[in-house]
């Protein structure tokens, strides 16, 4: 199976073979993570990156309370803590919302790949932008919008990531994601997280079996999420 990493870079601009090897080199151990369990704490230093290739994860921060907040969820593709190589000192945990397979690629290769592969340099850097932008998305989303056009925009989001690296099956990709979970992640009690999956089931613009989720309507469930996917730049040119 191709690296879900170089899938997405490709979405964005071309490969050379010389960058793919590097890529695939670069990966020091493969190991495998359980849900609820931590690939890094808030105040880890971590030697490695971790490169998510199967599952699901989630950035979050525990407040004074006890409550968590997840402030971004990772799908296969995406090296969720690139930006250790230079912050060092995590400022916020990540942990496997499912079973997890992760690449582990030590920051010494990343050193070397940014000294060696300036065009891939480029596109690694591409990645942490996209996901300042998701973020910059999520607060707009989460401050304005209601709950169901929250839920929606979250759904459409998800939807596009996975069908980049070809995890979406025609309208339908799996979403092995409790609703106490979806409710970290927008804000919401467990009950009202039923309640607006509900109400999109009810105006049939989706449907759930099990952890799939089919996208009944996608136009309509765009248009009910004000949904653009622009801050995901998923159009491919020269960087």
């Amino acid at each position: 199976m191709t690296n879900p990493l170089i899938l997405k870079l490709e979405k964005h601009d071309k490969l050379s073979e010389a960058e793919k090897r590097a890529l695939e080199n670069a990966i020091a151990r493969i190991r495998v993570v359980e849900a609820d369990e931590d690939l890094v704490r808030e105040g880890d230093r971590p030697g490695e990156s971790s490169l998510l290739l199967d599952g699901y994860a989630a950035r979050y921060k525990i407040v004074s309370n006890g409550r968590r907040q997840i402030s971004a969820i990772h799908v296969a593709g995406d090296f969720i803590d690139l930006h250790s190589f230079l912050l060092k000192t995590m400022d916020h945990g990540v942990l496997a919302l499912t079973n997890c397979r992760i690449a582990n690629v030590p920051h010494a290769t990343l050193e070397k790949i940014t000294e060696e592969f300036p065009h891939l340099t480029r596109l690694l850097w591409l990645s942490t932008l996209i996901d300042g932008a998701i973020h910059r998305e999520w607060l707009t989303t989460m401050g304005r919008l209601s709950a169901t056009a929250h839920m929606a925009h979250l759904i459409c989001e998800l939807y596009l990531r996975l069908k980049v690296i070809g995890r979406a099956e025609g309208d339908t990709i799996q979403l092995p994601i409790t609703q106490a979970e979806l409710g970290d992640t927008l804000g919401l009690s467990t009950v009202h997280v039923n309640r607006v999956l509900q109400e999109l089931r009810k105006e049939g613009l989706i449907r759930f079996q099990g952890d799939a989720l089919t996208i009944l309507d996608w136009e309509r469930l765009k248009t009910v999420g004000e949904f653009t996917p622009t801050y995901l730049s998923l159009q491919n040119e020269d960087r």
